[in-house]
C-alpha cells in the first residue's frame, strides 16, 4: 500500500546538496524524499529529519572533518 511522507522543499548551494546526498546515503535514505536530479539546487527532505540535518550540517561547518563520517 502507498505511504505518504511530509515533505520539505529546500533550496542549498551545489556541494551543500552534494553533502546531505553523502549523508543520506550513509543513513540509509532517511533524509531526502525526493532528489530533484534536473536541478543541483532543490531537495525534498523528510519534514521529520529536518532539525537533524540542520544540526549536522552545523556541526560540518563547525568541525569540516565529519563531513567525512
Amino acid at each position: 500500500m502507498p505511504r505518504a511522507v511530509k515533505g520539505v522543499l529546500i533550496e542549498c548551494d551545489p556541494s551543500v546538496k552534494a553533502i546531505i546526498l553523502k549523508y543520506d546515503r550513509l543513513q540509509n535514505n532517511e533524509y531526502i524524499v525526493e532528489d530533484l536530479e534536473g536541478d543541483d539546487r532543490y531537495l525534498v527532505v523528510k519534514e521529520s529529519q529536518l532539525a537533524n540535518l540542520k544540526i549536522r550540517l552545523a556541526k560540518a561547518w563547525i568541525s569540516p572533518q565529519t563531513v567525512a563520517a
